[in-house]
């Protein structure tokens, strides 16, 4: 293990690494922009807030992004203490239109420091939680703060730091870190601040920390917020939000004990021997906005290359568990997928490089999402026709474009990414593992049952209604997605999303709808769109006002539900009193071959949204109707030589927000009951089988 370094040397090595290597990482960023052209105008119908400046915010000639927030780090694992000691300069340049008068950091390890932070409090809200040791806490501890000039000693900020709660006030929180400077940073200069730290590495409470001698370390640095026009936004750890951060350049050197194998962001740049039995490894990479790696003697590394006719080819790194080295191909098919589709759909992968993470069995890093690198999941026992671990996969390498290249703000947003791309991935699966099969797992999950009979569906599995309709009124979409109840946000944010997603792809046509999702990923990669930047874009690429649609799907809790409320058809029949010959005549007759159909269409929720009706006669004859679906419910009447069969609201499935499919759909004719049967003796099979195997054992 490397010695840790005296301060002054700190300085001067952070000093000569700001001189040297930072100019590397950060080639190209001048301290001041050039002017550069506005953000393409946006017809939308609705203007939710004022425009946002788009000369500071926009890429560095040369550069994709902005690179106001660069990175140092030099960092050493100890995996006796379970510690890392860090030492980072951040080169930060203001691009709001405000003067910096201090800087925020996340310190996220905080939120695992006793149960009183704000995140353990929220997570208390879903359940017990485990009992944790002494050892299994996490924390870190800054302990020296200076601020580098090109000139002139350092200026010691050590004594401004104190810590903020802007989110709940809790004074138990110390996630955030407010740091007060000498004179304000002015729009468009530029600010470098040397940090030492410490932090302890947590048994993993959410995605990062270890167990045994796996690590998997996200969120482990103290990474600055981000200064908007209205202020600092960087929010306290939240247990149901995600992160948010200003993109840069990184170069960061991680030192581990020798003969460990470590992915990260980025590329490998760098490889030494360094004393007491440890190596260092250094990697870079320039336009993303947060650094991961992971760490372990254990891992099985493979490689592939992903190639293809108009996009530009991938290098694949996966770092497997021993256990699941067979699974190696279906990891990087799955890659391959993702990165297919979603660069023809949407636009191209730009980093020439993915690093894929097999985490060890319970380290609760699975299915996670950094720049250039993500974490899979899967088990050991995995079958073939089963979408895992595709769905896994192509899910979190697809936040490689609804995430790292389209950078919004997760903490409030959540819906901006994971909903795009839980949208995306489903529409990945249904074309790249049509069919794909459930699975039920006996013997505490190990033992994986292949159900042949139910194929998933995009809209139930995929899009994931049931988590939807248990969670449909928690909370209106539009608040701030830290402040949604913590065991329902991720049905709004991943499921509701996707499921209104696909609907309006049904309401305006793939080809459509598919040209609004590529120009809102053109328009806002590497950059921070807000929700209304997203309608603006499907309002102008589309030509239609959709306000009254993301009125009742964002900014409100409406539910969605049509049916068949009533279906009768019976031959016409004369009855009454008719005038014949002047006189009152009694009839009671029926018209041969004329039948009488009334169907009647009902609105069960507040959901609004324009439905189709088809009735089918028994003569074959379709009537396809459309209705607006305002009124409460409508009624259709026809006579037609022919009765009725059946009537069917809603019959191409374009309201896949609909919750209750089950009423959709009425018939005078039921089919034979075979469904039934099949499922009935299929049951008594089983039924004997557990009953036998519970009389063997007993």
């Amino acid at each position: 293990m490397r010695r840790f370094i005296p301060a002054a040397l700190v300085c001067a090595a952070v000093v000569t690494a700001w001189i040297g290597v930072a100019v590397d990482a950060q080639r190209g960023v001048p301290a001041t922009r050039p002017h550069a052209p506005a953000r393409p105008p946006a017809a939308a119908p609705r203007v939710e807030a004022p425009p946002r400046p788009s000369d500071l915010d926009a890429p560095l000639p040369g550069a994709r992004s902005a690179r106001n927030a660069g990175y140092v780090i030099n960092v050493q694992l100890d995996p006796v203490t379970r510690t890392l000691k860090g030492q980072e300069l951040v080169t930060w340049r203001n691009i709001s239109r405000v003067a910096a008068t201090e800087l925020r950091f996340h310190l996220y390890y905080n939120a695992w420091k006793n149960t009183r932070s704000t995140w353990l409090g929220e997570r208390a809200l879903r359940g017990p939680l485990r009992e944790t040791r002494e050892a299994d806490w996490g924390w870190t501890d800054v302990t020296a703060i200076r601020r580098i000039g090109p000139t002139g000693a350092p200026v010691d900020l050590t004594s401004q730091r104190r810590f903020i709660a802007p989110d709940d006030g809790n004074t138990d929180d110390q996630t955030v870190m407010s740091v007060a400077l000498p004179e304000p940073v002015a729009p468009g200069g530029t600010v470098n601040i040397a940090l030492e730290w410490t932090a302890k590495v947590p048994r993993t409470f959410a995605r990062t920390g270890v167990v045994a001698q796996s690590y998997f370390l996200a969120q482990w640095f103290p990474k600055i917020g981000v200064l908007e026009d209205t202020g600092w936004n960087c929010h306290q750890f939240h247990a149901g939000t995600e992160f948010f951060a200003d993109y840069g350049a990184y170069d960061v050197s991680m030192t581990v004990p020798k003969h460990w194998v470590v992915g990260a962001t980025g590329r490998q740049r760098e490889r030494r021997e360094g004393p007491g039995e440890t190596t260092t490894y250094r990697y870079v990479e320039e336009d993303v906005h947060d650094f991961a790696w992971t760490t372990s003697p254990d891992y099985v590394e493979r490689t592939a290359r992903f190639q293809h006719a108009t996009l530009p080819p991938v290098e694949m790194r996966l770092l497997l568990q021993p256990e699941h080295a067979s699974q190696a191909e279906r990891h990087f098919a799955a890659t391959r997928a993702c990165l297919r589709y979603y660069g023809e759909w949407f636009g191209a992968y730009p980093y020439g490089h993915l690093t894929i993470v097999d985490p060890a069995w319970q380290l609760g890093a699975g299915g996670m999402e950094y720049p250039t690198l993500f974490t899979a999941g899967t088990r050991w026992l995995a079958p073939g026709g089963v979408n895992s671990p595709e769905m896994v996969t192509v899910h979190e390498c697809g936040h490689q474009f609804w995430y790292a290249l389209v950078g919004n703000n997760e903490f409030e947003d959540a819906w901006l990414d994971e909903g795009l791309n839980s949208y995306s991935t489903a529409r990945v699966l249904d074309v790249a593992y049509n069919p794909a099969y459930n699975a039920a797992r006996f013997f505490g999950g190990f033992v994986p049952f292949t159900l042949r009979d139910f194929p998933e569906d995009r809209v139930v599995d995929g899009d994931g209604l049931p988590s939807y309709r248990q969670a449909a009124r928690s909370d209106v979409p539009s608040t701030p997605s830290f402040r949604y109840w913590p065991s329902t946000g991720g049905a709004l944010s991943y499921d509701k999303t996707a499921l209104w997603l696909h609907t309006l792809e049904n309401h305006l046509g793939w080809p459509t709808f598919r040209r609004c999702m590529a120009t809102f990923f053109d328009r806002w990669r590497f950059r921070h769109p807000k929700p209304r930047d997203f309608f603006d874009v499907v309002h102008e690429v589309s030509g239609k006002d959709l306000t009254w649609f993301f009125d009742q799907v964002y900014r409100n809790s409406r539910v969605f539900d049509y049916g068949i409320d009533r279906l009768t058809s019976a031959p016409i029949a004369a009855q009454g009193l008719f005038d014949r010959g002047g006189r009152r005549q009694y009839l009671n007759t029926s018209t041969p071959g004329t039948w009488r159909t009334s169907v009647v269409v009902r609105r069960h929720q507040d959901g609004v949204f324009p439905v189709d009706l088809v009735v089918t006669f028994a003569d074959s004859a379709k009537v396809r109707e459309h209705w607006d679906g305002r009124d409460e419910w409508k009624s259709y009447v026809y006579y037609r030589p022919a009765r009725a069969v059946s009537a069917v609201v809603d019959p191409g499935r374009v309201l896949v927000l609909d919750v209750n499919r089950t009423n959709n759909s009425r018939t005078l004719e039921p089919e034979a009951p075979r469904a039934a049967t099949k499922w009935a003796l299929t049951w008594m099979v089983w039924l004997q089988d557990l009953l036998l195997t519970y009389a063997y054992f007993v």
